[in-house]
């Protein structure tokens, strides 16, 4: 580094002065809005100054020479080691920087991962936006890095009918380096003002940046961490109200590429299909569909991104329909029993007095005692499904929390903002865990960790271990062992045939959009394996037995409130338990009375018709109408308002409500076949016994 100049730059509230003893050579004000101001550091001629996120190089002359685009909010600047280094402060986090040299632009050592900020991300356009007009031209000739400042002339002179000068300053723009956010928000503008090969320029720009900063198609984003990245899918559900199909197509080509998994990507894909669909391009139209489709692959159960969803309404309509299924064969129970169980607990004190004089007497003459251990055996049946719906329910919700963490749904892992994310996780130990842990470490450089976590997440042959081998393989090659990392990928496809990283890594060229991704945005680099939706479920929450099990093993936990836990749902979970074990324990109690004496009143003949199944339990069938009954209900229950399966089946569409319809009114007519084949029985019995006396 030279010598610091005779001249020295002094911070005064929010006034950087440059002066030479006694004489001022010139100063800037900063305006409160950019954030706070962080030295000065003044090393030879030049000063570096902390604005916000932003370290700022300035020249004597006081013209901006480089501009340091950070993480988080600059902290400290420190060349005491004869190297510039800034810290910066984030939520939780603190990350440490070293600067290159600055006629080179100072570029940073370190790997750079702008956080889902907007604070952070949308710093420069307000930076640029904060300039009056009148001081314009003098704020763009000392900061000739804000593309924002170049933009706001070009359009200024545009508006005065200078095209040529309107062209100049947009090339300006195009020529400045920034993350990739601020690439978005640029060709946003860039459209806006009208420049659309401009908008597409700054676009691929937004991908290339990315790319280098490790961000990747394979993981998803979510809505907000999109929107502080420049929100190119709102910009896209603007283009497509106003029927810019051309454009629309653009924007869209650039989230097909860089985020095709973006929250709510699906849902505007296909949108946009149907705009195509109108205009007569059916051929475009249908390709849009068969990308969205291929999006479910590597999805829970493969759904689709949304498939925690699909499978928390499946488990609500279960769950519904089982609550439908016991409470009809209790019905059914009740109605048989009444009538023999008044007439034995008339001695004990009455039907409910005998609960407190002889609550174990009571106890063998409960509803469950005169049904036969056939009948209990399917309601034991129908309690346990309650308390797999149900918990599957408890266990989608956490699940599907995890899932939309912004650990999980910002592009890319590693760095700060993501470490410090990922650690409020919590994930459990376990294979899936290591992969995500070993894969945050070997983007942000720290092979030795990344080698750690690989090794941990080599514990069974699934796709995990295929992934971490290749990974390992990417190391291997990074550090210049060809041989080594060859046998890691082939390691990998033995156990994952379809595992196109490490096949792109053989030289296989898959044809994945992932790989041609890599091919066009990172030449001649190996290619990450990332661990999909569903090593990532793994990782969040286990299996749905690994939620029962710790469910079971901590009741009392589930009454709590939690991200992804309902307190409601985790008593009706508790419910669902202390039902079945209930039940359950009538398995042991010896049956109170035969079906001679029970008969069949007629209100249980009533209610064997208005129940299909609930009179029938003994056989298989009545078990399998009771369920078709209790699962249509369930399915046309939306209708009423008071519950909804968004992501699984629309009731009142007329093709599906007509169709639930047709297996109502057929299961009715099984059941009532059914009914009267068993009247039929009955009588002839009944005769027979009679002739018998």
């Amino acid at each position: 580094m030279p010598g610091l100049a005779a001249a020295d730059a002094v911070l005064e509230g929010r006034t950087l002065r440059y002066e030479d003893g006694p004489r001022l050579l010139w100063q800037r004000t900063y305006p409160a809005a950019l954030g706070d101001l962080t030295g000065p550091l003044n090393v030879g001629n030049l000063t570096y100054l902390g604005v916000g996120p932003e370290v700022y190089v300035l020249n004597a002359d006081s013209t901006v020479q480089a501009r340091v685009d950070l993480p988080g909010l600059v902290a400290s600047l420190d060349a005491s080691s004869g190297t510039v280094r800034v810290t910066t402060q984030g939520d939780g986090y603190t990350e440490r920087f070293t600067l290159g040299d600055a006629a080179q632009g100072a570029p940073v050592q370190e790997r750079v991962v702008p956080p889902p900020n907007p604070e952070i991300t949308g710093w420069l356009a307000r930076a640029a936006d904060a300039v009056p007009q009148s001081e314009l031209a003098q704020a763009a000739a000392q900061d000739p890095t804000n593309p924002f400042l170049a933009l706001r002339q070009a359009r200024l002179v545009g508006i005065q009918g200078d095209t040529f000068s309107a062209l100049s300053a947009v090339r300006r723009a195009l020529s400045a380096e920034m993350p990739f956010p601020a690439w978005v928000m640029l060709a946003g503008r860039l459209d806006t003002a009208g420049f659309p090969a401009a908008a597409n320029l700054a676009l691929d720009r937004a991908k290339r940046d990315a790319a280098e900063r490790g961000f990747d198609p394979e993981i998803s984003v979510s809505r907000d961490t999109l929107s502080a990245y420049g929100n190119p899918s709102g910009y896209v559900g603007t283009l497509l109200a106003q029927s810019r199909l051309t454009r629309a197509g653009a924007w869209l080509a650039y989230l097909r590429e860089l985020h095709p998994r973006f929250e709510g990507g699906p849902a505007l894909y296909l949108r946009y299909a149907a705009l195509l669909d109108a205009q007569g391009r059916g051929g475009e139209a249908e390709e849009w569909r068969q990308f969205t489709r291929t999006l479910r692959s590597g999805t829970l159960y493969n759904l689709g991104p949304d498939g925690t969803g699909q499978v928390r309404d499946a488990a609500r309509l279960v769950t519904l329909a089982l609550l439908l299924a016991l409470a009809a064969s209790f019905a059914a129970l009740v109605a048989r029993a009444w009538r023999v169980q008044g007439e034995d607990t008339r001695p004990l004190g009455g039907r409910f007095r005998s609960l407190l004089r002889r609550p174990l007497s009571r106890a063998r003459r409960t509803t469950l005692a005169y049904a036969s251990f056939g009948e209990r055996l399917a309601l034991v049946t129908l309690a346990l499904g309650l308390v797999a719906a149900v918990g599957g329910w408890q266990w989608t919700n956490h699940t599907g929390q995890g899932l939309r963490a912004a650990a999980l749904t910002s592009g890319t892992y590693g760095g700060g903002w993501v470490t410090a994310r990922l650690s409020d996780l919590n994930l459990r130990p376990s294979p899936d865990a290591a992969l995500l842990a070993g894969l945050s470490a070997q983007l942000d450089g720290d092979d030795g960790v990344a080698r750690a976590q690989y090794t941990r997440a080599q514990t069974t042959g699934a796709g995990q271990e295929a992934c971490a081998l290749n990974n390992l393989g990417v190391i291997a090659a990074q550090r210049g062992d060809v041989p080594q990392s060859r046998e890691s990928y082939r390691a990998a496809l033995a156990i994952r045939p379809d595992l196109a990283a490490a096949a792109f890594n053989l030289g296989l060229n898959p044809g994945t959009p992932s790989t041609a991704f890599q091919q066009q945005y990172r030449p001649g680099q190996p290619r990450l394996c990332y661990p999909d939706q569903r090593s990532l479920a793994r990782a969040v929450s286990g299996d749905l037995s690994v939620t029962l099990r710790r469910d079971l093993q901590q009741p009392l936990a589930l009454l709590n409130d939690a991200p992804g836990q309902s307190a409601r749902l985790g008593a009706a979970l508790l419910g669902a338990l202390a039902l079945l074990a209930a039940i359950a324990f009538t398995l042991l109690i010896p049956r109170a009375a035969t079906d001679a004496r029970l008969r069949r009143p007629a209100v249980y003949r009533v209610l064997a018709l208005l129940l299909p199944g609930a009179a029938l339990l003994e056989g298989a069938w009545g078990g399998v109408l009771l369920l078709a009954w209790g699962a249509t209900l369930a399915a046309l229950a939306p209708l009423t308002g008071l519950i909804s399966y968004a992501g699984l089946l629309n009731p009142a569409q007329v093709t599906t409500r007509n169709l639930l319809l047709a297996v109502l009114i057929g299961v009715y007519a099984l059941n009532t076949l059914a009914f009267a084949l068993i009247e039929l029985r009955h009588a002839r019995n009944t005769r027979r016994e009679r002739a018998e006396r």
